[in-house]
């Protein structure tokens, strides 16, 4: 079957369902295009890999996208390959195998897409007060202070490796902060992240070593609150 865009197969909204359970709002179109070829593209960084400098270092950022974020991107669009040949041949013995795979690839290329727009350089604090994202916050978790608190601990404490997340959850219609561990696990199917920060040691170690709680405290400094702003705009346009 012929390529089909990223934004075609997403629809006006710009949504994907991750193997993992994470309903992404898409990225820039730069993040490239996904086919029914099981092809996937490494989305370009927004910035110049040390532009977040001093909170994340350019050699991390380099590595951590270069060579991690590409290689989910491999691992997705091989394990899609694999699951064309079982479909074709209709052996199907290894499906165990190939939907965890999938599930681990596909929402580590998920979350990794939305990790860097999350980011900008001159950016982070509090969201202005007048933003969607900040009544949100005030609404469901009583201050910016409290959500911060709890966003911190929930991420500084992944058990293993993994992912904050603040997301929106819509049957309640409230924001919640969520742990992932690896990229897959921990997740509640229709959540669709607004704010993510990586937490797998890959993401900060040449920096902080094991100071997990440093990493996750600088990453306020460069949060781009205009991108999660507009993710939640997304989400209640796409949920309601």
């Amino acid at each position: 079957m012929g390529a089909v865009s990223r934004r075609e197969m997403m629809g006006s909204l710009g949504t994907m369902v991750t193997a993992g359970g994470w309903l992404a709002l898409g990225a820039d179109e730069a993040v490239g295009q996904v086919t029914l070829g099981r092809s996937y593209v490494l989305p370009r960084l927004p910035y110049p890999v040390d532009a977040l400098e001093p909170y994340i270092d350019g050699e991390t950022m380099e590595l951590h996208h270069d060579r991690h974020h590409a290689g989910y991107v491999r691992g997705l669009t091989a394990v899609m390959g694999k699951l064309d040949v079982a479909r074709r041949s209709r052996d199907f013995s290894a499906i165990t195998t190939l939907s965890r795979e999938a599930a681990f690839h596909g929402s580590g290329h998920m979350l990794h897409s939305i990790f860097w727009e999350n980011m900008a350089r001159n950016s982070g604090g509090e969201p202005p007060r007048s933003s969607r994202i900040a009544r949100a916050i005030d609404r469901d978790f009583g201050g910016f202070e409290p959500f911060a608190g709890q966003f911190q601990a929930a991420a500084t404490s992944v058990e293993g490796s993994g992912w904050g997340i603040l997301g929106y959850e819509p049957i309640a219609g409230q924001l919640v902060v969520l742990q992932a561990e690896k990229h897959q696990n921990l997740s509640i199917w229709g959540v669709v992240p607004l704010l993510v920060v990586d937490v797998w040691e890959h993401a900060y170690y040449l920096r902080y070593q094991n100071a997990r709680a440093d990493y996750v405290s600088a990453f306020f400094h460069v949060i781009n609150w205009k991108n999660v702003d507009e993710r939640l705009d997304r989400a209640l346009k796409l949920t309601t």
